[in-house]
């Protein structure tokens, strides 16, 4: 052990693994793979001691003050969509998986079906009236699914990032009937910049790239004995469906938003369908 060498340094790291204490097994196959990478990392970039205190001072900033930016840097380096699609595989006509994102509100208040999640409205904004049907993999309607959903406002922050929304605007949880339909009244969602005063900002600026994300719906959809579906649905007319910040996109989730019939009561609808697989099917 006194004589450690670049050759030799990943092999003692890992061998320290349970010696004083057991380990879970997989504790012990994140651990290991981990250390290899991160040496590995270091020896192909030829990391320099400089750099290396500057990349912990950064994750400290991304933690500091409350603002727990991490799913943020994990979402800009395409992170949280791989683990999503490694731990959410699609099988037959199950509706596909995306990110959480950092903006999800547990709680959202209960609400009949079809009425809205406007709060508190915007000037210029467009209504959509949303709907459609969650179902099992042989088309049996689900009653009872619980349809969780959450969108930015048309100055494009969430609720909770803008002191200016009530509490829990544009955010809430719909029952299906027992057609297995849900329906619900919104806003148009429209593109908005990731929040870039903080670490994810520097990380944007360190890649060259841009921190915009494309207009989407957020849905989470649940019903006992089935695997919860955590999605979204973006707007087809939207800018940035081809380059998000975030990886997220794919065509199956790209939804379009028609002009709503003579009469209605909202200036858009939006038809999707939900497909949810049963927990003895998943993996």
């Amino acid at each position: 052990m006194r004589d450690v060498t670049i050759e030799n340094v990943t092999e003692l790291v890992i061998a320290s693994l349970g010696r004083q204490r057991p380990i879970a097994p997989r504790a012990r196959e994140i651990l290991e793979a981990l250390i290899r990478h991160l040496h590995g990392f270091c020896r192909e970039t030829r990391l320099n001691h400089t750099e290396l205190l500057e990349a912990c001072a950064f994750l400290g900033r991304a933690g500091a003050g409350g603002r727990e930016e991490y799913i943020l840097l994990a979402d800009l380096l395409g992170v949280e969509v791989l683990v999503d699609m490694i731990s959410n595989p699609v099988a037959a006509n199950e509706t596909i998986s995306t990110v959480l994102g950092p903006f999800f509100r547990e709680n959202a208040p209960v609400m009949p079906k079809g009425t809205s999640t406007v709060q508190q409205g915007f000037e210029g904004q467009e209504t959509v009236y949303i709907e459609g049907y969650v179902r099992d993999p042989d088309g049996k309607p689900l009653a009872g699914a619980i349809v969780n959903v959450w969108e930015d406002a048309p100055n494009g922050l969430y609720e909770n990032h803008d002191p200016d929304q009530p509490d829990y605007n544009l955010r809430g949880r719909f029952e299906t009937d027992e057609n297995g339909h849900y329906a619900f009244r919104a806003i148009r969602p429209v593109p908005y910049a990731i929040p870039d005063g903080g670490a994810a900002g520097e990380l944007i600026r360190f890649m060259g790239h841009h921190g915009m994300r494309p207009a989407h719906v957020h849905m989470m959809v649940s019903h006992d004995g089935y695997r919860r579906l955590v999605t979204q649905i973006y707007d087809s007319s939207s800018d940035w469906l081809d380059d998000d910040s975030v990886f997220a996109v794919k065509e199956a989730l790209v939804g379009e938003f028609r002009r709503a019939p003579e009469g209605a009561d909202t200036d858009l609808v939006l038809r999707y369908d939900f497909v949810l697989r049963r927990m003895d099917q998943a993996r």
